[in-house]
């Protein structure tokens, strides 16, 4: 059996093998509670799937433009600009299956074997194995608990070397939560300005789940606008994540090569879910304000039980669904003959003493930390809390 050394060098997404450690238990009439994905558990609302029910009616069945749909392009063009104050025409927006595959296009667009992409960590698991995918080179660059894990300007521009090319980071953020206000971007962008050959991933995909007064975009800025690559797509506010639809907006030169590459891997993302999405991009905000509440009020919850357990520390998250607590406390503790030495242990043991699935830390960057995710029932949550509270209480 013969492995190609780049498959070898590739890491098994975190997330997505605690998920599937999850069901094999289940499967097995283990009672687990899994929090270890991001995923919305909400359906998608009515007036979405009608779009997707009509396109199936209307026969988008065949083959649809690489890019996307022209009137799809157009749609989120708009969205960008009422939403973001962003100026991207329709030529200057590619639509893929997925944020995570607009990520990909982007990184395999630009980035050359050799080069160096910075990323503030703690970090989504997959833009490591991204770079790597590309030939890149990852650079971590550590946000801790005291600064909200978000990068200082001084931290970018110490990190950036003549190899640089790309910075890739999250807002909200996925792990922590953590979200950038305007005076904060416009620090980064002082950095990126100074640089006209470094490129920015700007991953927005949890824009509506935000519990401020509204998001911040760092294209908005002209003296960068063209350095940045602004990521979205409707998952998770809309709860549309089987529907597997992203877009970027972009100068239209990165745009172009984005879809060189991917009419080289996939063609153009499903017909029916453009035109599902589409109608999501063009509905009121508020149709995601009910999730969202839910969302905030389920943070509240379980940071109020989190902060009653003795050893753990947690910042506010300001957006998306997770908590990224600090657990360097519990390493080094025993329970009976099992040893937690990292916080990869410490997820090992809660699933399988506590039937509790979390995510580890040195998944996202960050050793010492865990990511939760509460995009479950409050019924579960809270059964995930006792869990996890009776499991960190027998280590000693």
């Amino acid at each position: 059996m013969h492995l190609s050394d780049t498959i070898q060098r590739l890491a098994e997404s975190a997330t997505l093998a605690m998920a599937r450690k999850s069901r094999e238990l289940k499967a097995q009439g283990v009672d687990v509670i899994s929090l270890s994905l991001g995923e919305p558990d909400f359906n998608t609302p009515d007036s979405i799937k009608e779009a997707g029910i009509q396109a199936i009616r209307d026969n988008f069945s065949s083959y649809p433009p690489v890019n996307g749909y022209a009137d799809v392009r157009e749609a989120i063009s708009k969205k960008f600009k009422r939403d973001n104050g962003l100026d991207y025409s329709p030529e200057q927006v590619v639509v893929s299956t997925g944020a995570k595959q607009s990520i990909a296009n982007v990184v395999m667009a630009i980035v050359s074997a050799g080069e160096e992409v910075i990323i503030p960590a703690p970090f989504w698991v997959s833009y490591e194995e991204i770079i790597k995918l590309a030939g890149g080179v990852p650079v971590h660059i550590s946000c801790g608990l005291d600064q909200d894990f978000k990068v200082t300007p001084e931290q970018l521009e110490s990190a950036i070397t003549d190899k640089t090319r790309m910075m890739i980071f999250s807002t909200p953020c996925n792990p922590t939560g953590s979200f950038y206000t305007k005076e904060e971007l416009r620090g980064l962008a002082d950095v990126i300005v100074k640089y006209p050959e470094l490129y920015v991933v700007c991953d927005e995909i949890y824009e509506h789940i935000n519990f401020q007064d509204g998001h911040e975009s760092l294209a908005q800025f002209d003296d960068v606008h063209d350095q940045v690559i602004t990521v979205n797509g409707v998952s998770k506010a809309f709860a549309m994540t089987g529907w597997r639809i992203g877009y970027i907006g972009a100068a239209e030169w990165i745009c172009k090569a984005c879809s060189k590459i991917q009419g080289q891997i996939t063609s153009g993302a499903s017909g029916i879910s453009q035109k599902a999405a589409g109608a999501a991009v063009l509905s009121d905000p508020s149709i995601t304000h009910s999730m969202r509440d839910e969302f905030r009020t389920r943070r509240d919850m379980v940071l109020a039980r989190l902060q009653a357990i003795d050893g753990l520390k947690t910042n506010v998250p300001k957006g998306a669904f997770y908590i990224f607590p600090d657990v360097s406390a519990f390493i080094g503790r025993s329970v009976g003959n099992r040893h937690i030495g990292s916080s990869a242990d410490l997820t090992t043991y809660l699933l399988d003493e506590h039937h509790l699935a979390l995510v580890q830390g040195e998944a996202f960057g960050a050793p010492g930390y865990v990511r939760i995710s509460y995009a479950a029932s409050r019924e579960e949550l809270m059964d995930a809390m006792d869990r996890l509270e009776r499991g960190l209480n027998a280590l000693v």
